[in-house]
């Protein structure tokens, strides 16, 4: 009975030390892809969330984009990460019909893929991946025009698109134009992104259209060439201003009352949410039942003063 009992006893010991390694072993590696250019400072705050989950989770993740932020670059680097076999690609739909392929090859081969920013959760149903991270570009924009409907008396807008050949920012645009109640017609500029040449082309675009009672630009890379260009005309607080996305120059706008409003799309949870969502999945196999809408929230001068001192790095 004894040496039954022993035996018992050693298995037991023998199940109990291998069921850890059983479970998950840590160093798992993922890659982030986004569709941003090197010169795209806004990806700075996904950067750090990234670095931050992965210290958590004790877990290696790679960010990679195409540095001029060419698309059919972007899809030749999901191919190579997929390729690499990583544990998880954590990817941006910047343009479905560009993307879809390299992105569905990667799910074919049994690659966890969680996308994020850009893309609708319904394209990310239709690619395969395990659910979408981002906001709902077009409400967003629809969100803001009503806003702007409401708290103005705009019948015109501008809206500034320093990155138009992301089918997100049209749809931002979009949105600002039905939830104002207006024709988007031609009241949308390819601005680039040299932020001079955004400047300019604001510049030229309200000496041309001098009654245009609102803006929108989509993030920091048009927003601030903006802000500069109302300075210089003597228009900054005189038209009513929104944009996308946080950054000290924004903040500063909203403070000085020449931006009405910023749309927080949480780009921090965009990075670290999926990197701990694809290491909970590769060692527990549990995997939340639905997508996330990581925004949009309102920064106005009311809650400026909560988030300014993160942004960049939190917000």
């Amino acid at each position: 009975m004894k040496s039954r009992f022993l035996a018992l006893a050693a298995a037991a010991v023998a199940l109990t030390s291998l069921a850890p390694a059983a479970a998950w072993a840590e160093g798992e590696r993922f890659v982030l892809i986004s569709h941003a250019p090197d010169s795209d400072s806004w990806w700075n705050t996904i950067k750090n969330a990234i670095n931050v989950a992965g210290d958590q989770m004790d877990v290696e993740v790679e960010y990679r984009n195409p540095p001029t932020g060419d698309l059919a670059d972007m899809g030749r680097i999901v191919q190579q990460a997929a390729a690499s076999n990583p544990d998880g690609i954590i990817v941006t739909i910047a343009d479905y019909d560009v993307l879809s392929g390299p992105i569905s090859d990667a799910v074919a081969k049994g690659i966890p893929v969680i996308t994020i920013n850009s893309g609708t959760e319904e394209q990310s149903k239709q690619l395969g991946a395990m659910m979408h991270v981002g906001q709902p570009e077009y409400m967003s924009g629809k969100l803001a025009g009503e806003r702007a409907k409401k708290e103005s008396d705009a019948d015109s807008f501008l809206c500034v698109n320093h990155y138009i050949t992301n089918p997100a920012s049209v749809e931002r645009c979009q949105g600002f134009a039905d939830g104002l109640g207006v024709e988007l017609g031609q009241q949308m500029i390819d601005s680039g992104m040299d932020p001079s040449e955004v400047k300019s082309k604001v510049m030229a675009y309200l000496n041309a259209n001098p009654d245009t009672g609102a803006i929108l630009t989509l993030g920091p890379n048009s927003a601030e060439p903006t802000i500069a260009a109302l300075d210089e005309t003597g228009k900054a607080g005189q038209v009513y201003f929104g944009t996308f996305d946080l950054s000290s120059g924004i903040a500063d706008a909203i403070k000085a009352g020449t931006i009405n409003f910023a749309i927080d799309q949480q780009p921090y949870l965009q990075g670290y949410l999926p990197v701990v969502i694809l290491t909970n999945y590769a060692r527990y196999g549990v995997m939340p039942g639905n997508s996330i809408n990581s925004g949009p929230g309102f920064i106005t001068d009311g809650n400026i003063e909560l988030v300014e001192k993160y942004a960049g790095q939190y917000r």
